[in-house]
Formats: structure tokens, C-alpha cells, sequence
């Protein structure tokens, strides 16, 4: 059965010390880049809304960290992100490598930005 978690607190208790941290800092991350976001748990994992709609969801694996949905940006954007696409609509950082906070900044930054779509 699936724990289900109330918090994103309650989310990140369940990890590796090491793997909270990073998970911590995304938090974080997203934050000072949106501090109107509102967290949540949505489908299990970690999420942030914005205006009532849904900005973005992370959500830690065993070897990676993902973020959803990762918006398609400028050419200097695309190049950054490229390592780390997984599918059009998401990203992975590796675990056991340097997470690239300041990308994760850029991506959450641009997807405020592109939310003009009401119905998304």
C-alpha cells in the first residue's frame, strides 16, 4: 500500500538524510523564486500552485530528482536543460551528482512566466 502523505514535510521525512537536504533545497529553491506558491501533495509528491492552478511538482527517485512539467524555453535554456531531460515535459538530476539549483530557479521562473493558458 501507498503511504500517503499529508505535507511535503511528512514527504521528505521518508528519505536518506542526504537525499532530504537536496529535496530541502529544492523546496527552497522554488520558494524564493515564487513566494506566492502555495505548497501541497498532489499525486503523492511534493507540489507548488500558483493562482490556484498547479506550478510545479518534484518528486525524489532512487537515483534521481525529478521536477514536472518543464516548460520549453529560449535556446540558451534548451542547452542547459538538455542533460537532463527525460521527456519533453520533464527533467532528472542525478542524486549522486551537484544539483543545478540555479537551473531549477530558471526552469520554475519560466514556467510562471509561460502560464497564460488558462485551462492548463
Amino acid at each position: 500500500m501507498t503511504k500517503k502523505f499529508a505535507t511535503i514535510d511528512d514527504y521528505i521525512s521518508t528519505f536518506p538524510e542526504e537525499v532530504q537536504i537536496i529535496l530541502g533545497e529544492v523546496r527552497r529553491t522554488i520558494r524564493d523564486a515564487v513566494p506566492a506558491a502555495v505548497e501541497s501533495i498532489s499525486y503523492q509528491i511534493p507540489t507548488f500552485a500558483l493562482d490556484g492552478r498547479y506550478l510545479v511538482h518534484f518528486a525524489a527517485w532512487k537515483n534521481h530528482l525529478a521536477l514536472y512539467p518543464t516548460p520549453t524555453g529560449d535556446q540558451a535554456f534548451e542547452q542547459d536543460v538538455a542533460p537532463y531531460r527525460a521527456a519533453k515535459s520533464t527533467v532528472r538530476f542525478p542524486i549522486r551528482k551537484p544539483i543545478p539549483y540555479d537551473l531549477i530557479r530558471r526552469l520554475v521562473v519560466l514556467r510562471v512566466n509561460q502560464r497564460v493558458d488558462p485551462g492548463e
